[in-house]
């Protein structure tokens, strides 16, 4: 067993990856067995590379890849391995203090984790190519909702001409992310770097976005060195190609701990309500005003978000948005919660109801009472009066007066 292991987390040699009092306070009963601490630095097919206080080492992942696509081992967890042996094992990890989530391309409702114990979540957006405002809202409400601290990183800002145009932009993105920092940053030139340095020097942090979208080039302009093989993005679209294929966990030279990523196609939200609530603040604000507590922003009377949309204060772009992010978490809730299927259902029918009594209405068709179904045959029971049912000004008297008829509509009576 490694000396080491028992050593103050300031002097530890797992220092420089993020090793703390609080994971040696969680590793403490494992010590006493005779295992040793690591953290996963990439994950292949059934094996790992785990860094520990005697260096790196190629560990089987057999015991911690279940059959729950949430808890197999990932990049940036804590592992508990065998201190020696042939091959060596990852016998557990310890618990996460946050996950980066999200669904898989698969039709299942099954999650898939990115990254593990992270600080901060950097969204690296392109600037070579027109900036799309829902998919970094996406990754925002993902983000959120692993417990990290999202940050914007807007890459190639050298191709931007001018810096009016540069601050518009930012304004932009500032504007679809409150309460989130954003930065323009262009590794040709080394503007912003200092400033993003500065920020993920401060924990773990993960690179996510889209393919081209600089995340490596950024990444060895962190590190310092070229670390992360590169391409070219493609002329026509902007689009980039698949360069990194697996998560790397990577230590700064100015501290801190960087997680690469590949290029993510998909952003699939993967139960995010939290997520999509901090992310669109200003409605979820709104919604407090609304008459109703239940309100759906959709056609309710007193809703103050239709309010707000109306009187130009709310994009419409955003309402849209949040109305799409939030059926979509809930139709992945769903699949596994027998109590959300049952309130979407019950929703859904309540909204046939309201469009078929709406078209009744276009079309001047007038609903009809329910019909009675008990007794010989099937009929209403109707009032009797001067005007039939409709325009009778007789007050009801019981059940004096009441005749059964079948038709679907009773006529005035002679």
């Amino acid at each position: 067993m490694s000396s080491s292991s028992s050593l103050p987390s300031t002097t530890h040699p797992l220092t420089p990856y993020g090793w703390d009092d609080g994971w040696a306070a969680e590793f403490a009963p494992y010590l006493e067995r005779g295992l040793i601490p690591g953290r996963v630095v990439r994950v292949d097919r059934g094996q790992c590379d785990v860094i520990t206080a005697d260096g790196l080492v190629r560990v089987d992942t057999e015991f911690v890849t279940p059959h729950d696509p949430l808890r197999v081992i990932c990049t940036g967890d804590w592992a508990v391995v065998d201190a020696g042996g042939d091959p060596r094992y990852v016998q557990q990890y310890l618990p996460r203090r946050t996950a980066f989530v999200r669904s898989t391309s698969s039709k299942r409702s099954e999650g898939q984790i990115l990254a593990a114990n992270v600080d901060f979540a950097i969204i690296a957006v392109s600037l070579a190519v027109e900036l799309d405002l829902g998919r970094i809202e996406r990754f925002l409400a993902l983000a959120w909702e692993s417990g990290a601290q999202p940050l914007v990183v807007l890459t190639k800002a050298d191709l931007v001409p001018d810096a009016v145009g540069l601050s518009y932009l930012v304004q932009d993105v500032e504007t679809t992310a409150p309460g989130v920092q954003v930065l323009a940053v262009s590794s040709t030139d080394g503007d912003g770097l200092d400033v993003l340095g500065a920020v993920v020097s401060g924990g773990t942090s993960v690179l996510l976005g889209q393919s081209g979208a600089g995340k490596s080039t950024l990444a060895n302009a962190l590190l310092g060195e070229d670390v992360m093989a590169v391409q070219t993005a493609r002329d026509v679209d902007g689009k980039g190609r698949h360069t990194t294929t697996t998560r790397n966990l990577l230590v700064l030279p100015g501290g801190g701990v960087l997680i690469d990523t590949p290029g993510l196609r998909g952003v699939g939200l993967f139960d995010a309500e939290s997520g999509v609530g901090q992310v669109f603040s200003e409605i979820e604000e709104l919604a407090a005003s609304c008459r109703f507590q239940d309100c759906a922003h959709e056609a309710e009377p007193g809703c103050a978000v239709l309010a707000a949309a109306g009187s130009g204060v709310l994009p419409e772009r955003r309402l849209e948005s949040y109305r799409k992010l939030l059926r979509e978490n809930q139709r992945i809730v769903a699949k596994t919660d027998a109590r959300v299927r049952a309130e979407l259902r019950k929703e859904w029918k309540r909204r046939g109801a309201e469009g078929r009594a709406a078209m009744d209405a276009k079309r001047g068709v007038r609903s009809s009472p329910r019909p009675w179904v008990g007794g010989v045959g099937a009929g209403l029971f109707v009032r009797v009066g001067c005007g039939g049912v409709r325009g009778s000004s007789r007050p009801w008297r019981g059940w004096e007066g009441v005749r059964l008829v079948n038709s679907a509509w009773p006529q005035s009576s002679a």
